[in-house]
C-alpha cells in the first residue's frame, strides 16, 4: 500500500490491527508507530469522522481531476506513453503495475485505448478479476454500451456503464452477505471478517456478471444466508486448517432444503480461492 501511496488504506489496516487481539506486544508498538508516522507524514489522507467529511463527490471529482492533468502531462511528454501502458497491461503478469497503468489509462484522452482493450477483452481469455479492471477502466474513460467477452467457461454479457466502480456500488444483496459475516463475526473473530471482506470483495469481481453473480442477486433471504455461511465457512477453514461446517451452517439458519445450494456456493467460492493458491 505505501509503495502505491494507498496511504488511507494503510491507516485503516493499521487501526483495525491494533484493534484485534492475541498479538505479542511488540507488533502493536510497531502498528502504532507506524500509524503516527503516516497520520503526521500524510494528514491529507486521514479519514474524516463521519458527519465532518467534505462532499464525497466534490472530493471525488478533485482527486480524478488531478489523476487526469497528471496523465496528460506524461503524454504530452511522451507521445508512446499510452502505447506503454497498453503493453504493460496486455502483454504483462497481473501485478499492482497493471492496476495502476488501468488507472492510468483510464483519464488519457486518446480513443484508441477504448476499442483496444475492448477488442482485448473479447478475444483474449483474461483472469477473471483483471477483465473487472479493464471493465471498470473503460467505464472510467465513459464507454457506453454492451461487451460480450468470455468470463470462466461462460459467454457473458456486459453493460460498461453499470460496472461498479467501488465495492459500495454493488447491489444491495452484495452488501448484505458481508454484512450477515460481520454480524456474526466482528466481536469475536475479527480477524476472520478481515479476510472475508477481502475475499468477498476480490470474488465478487471475479465472477461479476456471471451465473453466480446473477444468482446473489434472487429477492430471497435464504440465498443471502447461503452465500454468507458458504463465505464463512471458507474463510475459517482457510484461516484455521479446518472449519467446523456444521456449526457455521446452524448460525446462518442452513437448512437440509438449502444444503444443495450451500454446497454449490462454497464450491464455487473454494474454486476461487483454489485458483488464487495456484497463480
Amino acid at each position: 500500500m505505501l509503495e502505491n501511496e494507498r496511504y488511507g488504506e494503510a491507516m485503516e489496516l493499521l487501526r483495525f490491527l491494533l484493534q484485534c487481539q492475541g498479538q505479542n506486544e511488540r507488533s502493536y508498538e510497531e502498528w502504532q508507530a507506524l500509524l503516527e508516522w503516516l497520520e503526521a507524514a500524510f494528514p491529507s489522507s486521514i479519514s474524516s469522522p463521519s458527519g465532518e467529511q467534505e462532499a464525497d463527490g466534490e472530493s471525488d471529482e478533485d482527486e480524478a481531476e488531478m489523476k487526469r492533468r497528471m496523465a496528460q502531462d506524461k503524454l504530452s511528454q511522451d507521445a508512446g506513453y499510452a502505447d506503454k501502458l497498453l503493453d504493460t497491461v496486455m502483454n504483462g503478469p497481473l501485478t499492482e503495475q497493471t492496476v495502476l497503468a488501468l488507472e492510468q489509462l483510464a483519464y488519457l484522452d486518446r480513443p484508441e485505448i477504448d476499442s483496444a482493450l475492448a477488442g482485448w477483452l473479447k478475444e483474449k481469455p483474461l483472469h477473471p478479476l483483471l477483465q473487472f479492471r479493464v471493465l471498470q477502466t473503460l467505464r472510467r474513460r465513459e464507454m457506453s454500451g454492451v461487451i460480450t467477452l468470455p468470463r470462466g467457461t461462460e459467454t457473458v454479457e456486459i453493460d460498461v456503464d453499470k460496472v461498479p466502480l467501488s465495492h459500495s456500488e454493488f447491489p444491495e444483496a452484495v452488501l448484505q452477505i458481508l454484512d450477515r459475516v460481520a454480524e456474526k463475526t466482528e466481536v469475536h473473530e475479527p480477524t476472520l471478517f478481515y479476510f472475508a471482506q477481502e475475499l468477498w470483495t476480490q470474488f465478487v469481481m471475479a465472477i461479476y456478471g456471471t451465473k453466480d453473480y446473477r444468482s446473489l442477486l434472487e429477492d430471497e433471504e435464504s440465498t443471502l444466508d447461503i452465500w454468507a455461511a458458504a463465505l464463512h465457512d471458507i474463510v475459517s477453514e482457510s484461516l484455521k486448517g479446518s472449519s467446523d461446517e456444521e456449526e457455521i451452517r446452524s448460525y446462518y439458519g442452513i437448512t437440509d432444503t438449502m444444503r444443495f445450494r450451500y454446497e454449490q456456493a462454497y464450491r464455487s467460492l473454494k474454486q476461487f480461492v483454489s485458483a488464487g493458491v495456484e497463480d
